[in-house]
């Protein structure tokens, strides 16, 4: 099977759940937003784009990969950044708890670096893909922290 076809369809799904767990109701548009949050509509496009990337760095890393032992590193470095990418959504917006959600995307955070480190060895540019994804959820992270500030404490 093509790896990149897994990796592809793998993405997709992120993006699905991501999306079904993200309502924007009344809830977060009341949520006080510090003035530099990008526009709504921008988060959809972007997150494409960067698990685009993540599914292409993924089919890179398998196929560059030199043993079994390196492709199940990959695996595992990708499930468990695409298992803390899925949690932080849930947090967020569903329970309506962004405290919550910004201990959360330490964790998710985290799987990036350990993605850019475990992946480097394999293939520098498979590693290079990630980048855009790392620094999108750095920026997201602070974001989080703001909206944090901004309105809580939650319950």
């Amino acid at each position: 099977m093509n790896p990149l076809y897994v990796s592809g369809a793998c993405a997709t799904a992120l993006l699905v759940v991501g999306g079904l767990a993200t309502p924007i109701g009344d809830w977060y548009k009341n949520l006080r937003k510090p003035s530099w949050q990008p526009p709504n509509w921008l988060f959809g496009p972007a997150w494409t784009v960067i698990l685009g990337l993540a599914a292409w760095s993924a089919a890179i890393a398998w196929t560059a990969a030199p043993d079994s032992a390196a492709r199940t590193s990959v695996v595992i470095l990708f499930a468990v950044n695409a298992l803390c990418h899925f949690l932080w959504s849930p947090l967020f917006f569903a329970l309506k708890r962004p405290d919550w959600a910004l201990g959360e995307v330490v964790f998710l955070w985290g799987s990036l670096v350990a993605l850019l480190v475990g992946l480097a060895p394999i293939s520098p540019f498979a590693a290079l893909l990630i980048v855009p994804y790392f620094l999108w959820v750095s920026f997201a992270a602070v974001l989080n922290w703001s909206i944090v500030r901004l309105n809580g404490p939650f319950a």
